[in-house]
C-alpha cells in the first residue's frame, strides 16, 4: 500500500489528538512534525518543549523547529520533505503561498469554529466572550488568507452552560481529531468537493491578551460570566480587592434586585457564597484566587476570610 507523504504543523496540547490519530493510521507516513521552538515556561523560566514536540518524539517521529518556516530555511526543508500533504492544527505561524504549493494536495486545517464565523487564532474563547451556545471544529484548505480557504466538514457541539474555554478547547481538540480522520482520507481520495466560505457570514476576532481580564462590573453578570467562562485558563478575569486583585476562574450570572451599586457584594460566607451587583442582576463568583493565596472554590475560602456585604470590588 503506498502511504501519502504527511507534513504535520502544530503546537499546543489542541493539536496532539490529530497528529496521534495521523500517527496511528498506516495509510500515512509522517515525514516531519514542525512546532514553534521551545519557550521559557516555568518559575524557572527553563526552556520546554511544546506539546506537539513532546508526543512527535515519543513516537519517534522527526521534529523540526522554526521561528519562522517562511523564511528560506523553512521553504528548503519543507521542499525537501516533499510531502503529499500537510496538515496543521493551531500551529501559530501565517503560511506563505510558497509553501502552500509545496505539498501535491494542499494544506488541510483543522480549525476550531464553524467556519465562517471566529475566524483568527481564539476562536474558542470568543465563541464563549460572545455568550454563543454552540460552536465546533471545521476541516479547511489552507490558502493565503487567515482562516478564509474552502471548508471540507464540519462538526458541531453545544457549550455547556459553564463550560470554560480551557475545557472546551479539550473537547473540541478531541473532535477535531475524529473529524480529521474522516475527512483526509475522503479529501485525498477525491471523494469531497470543498465549499467556499460565505464572506458575507464571516467574523474575525483579534488574538486574546492580558489587558483584557478586568472585569467591568457595569456590565450585565451575562456578558462578565462568558467573559470569566471565555478567559478561562488565560489570561483570567480579576478584579481588585483591598489593594490586591482577585482572579475569578468561573462564576454564573443570578438574580438580584437589589439597589447596591455596581459592584458592591450583596451576599458573603461559606453558605450563600459571593454575590457581586452588576450593572444587570448579579454574579455568583464560585471559583477564585485571593491574592497571595491558591485557586479555591468561592465558598471554602469565605470559610477562613471574611469580605463583607457592602465592599465595592474594583472595575477596570
Amino acid at each position: 500500500m503506498n502511504k501519502y507523504r504527511v507534513v504535520f504543523m502544530g503546537t499546543p496540547d489542541f493539536a496532539v489528538p490529530s497528529l496521534k490519530v495521523l500517527a496511528e493510521d498506516a495509510r500515512y507516513e509522517i515525514v516531519g512534525v514542525v512546532t514553534q521552538p521551545d519557550r521559557p515556561a516555568g518559575r524557572g523560566n527553563r526552556l520546554t518543549a511544546c506539546p506537539v514536540k513532546q508526543f512527535a518524539l515519543e513516537r519517534g517521529l522527526p521534529v523540526y523547529q522554526f521561528e519562522r518556516i517562511r523564511r528560506p530555511e523553512g521553504v528548503e526543508r519543507m521542499k525537501t520533505l516533499a510531502p503529499d500533504v500537510c496538515v496543521t492544527a493551531a500551529f501559530g505561524q501565517i503560511l506563505t503561498q510558497e509553501l502552500l504549493d509545496i505539498p501535491v494536495h494542499g494544506t488541510v486545517n483543522v480549525h476550531a469554529s464553524l467556519l465562517p464565523k471566529h475566524r483568527g487564532s481564539a476562536p474558542i474563547n470568543w465563541c464563549i466572550l460572545m455568550g454563543e451556545t454552540e460552536t465546533g471544529v471545521t476541516i479547511m484548505r489552507t490558502d493565503a488568507g487567515i482562516d478564509t480557504g474552502d471548508m471540507l466538514r464540519s462538526a458541531a457541539t453545544p457549550i455547556g452552560a459553564l463550560e470554560t474555554a480551557g475545557e472546551l478547547t479539550a473537547r473540541l481538540s478531541e473532535l477535531g481529531a475524529r473529524l480529521l480522520g474522516e475527512t483526509l482520507p475522503d479529501y485525498l481520495e477525491g471523494r469531497i468537493v470543498p465549499t467556499p466560505q460565505d464572506a458575507e457570514r464571516a467574523s474575525y476576532q483579534p488574538m486574546l491578551d492580558k489587558t483584557m481580564g478586568g472585569i467591568d462590573w457595569t456590565k450585565s453578570a451575562s456578558e462578565i460570566a462568558c467573559r470569566v467562562r471565555g478567559l478561562n485558563p488565560w489570561p483570567c478575569a480579576y478584579t481588585d480587592l483591598e489593594g490586591g486583585r482577585l482572579k475569578v476562574y468561573l462564576a454564573r450570572a443570578v438574580a438580584d434586585d437589589s439597589d447596591a451599586p455596581a459592584g458592591a457584594v450583596v451576599a458573603s460566607g461559606p453558605k450563600e457564597g459571593l454575590v457581586i451587583r452588576c450593572g444587570e442582576g448579579a454574579l455568583e463568583i464560585l471559583e477564585l484566587q485571593a491574592p497571595g493565596g491558591k485557586r479555591m472554590a468561592a465558598k471554602a475560602y469565605l470559610m477562613g476570610k471574611k469580605i463583607g456585604v457592602g465592599t465595592v470590588l474594583g472595575s477596570r
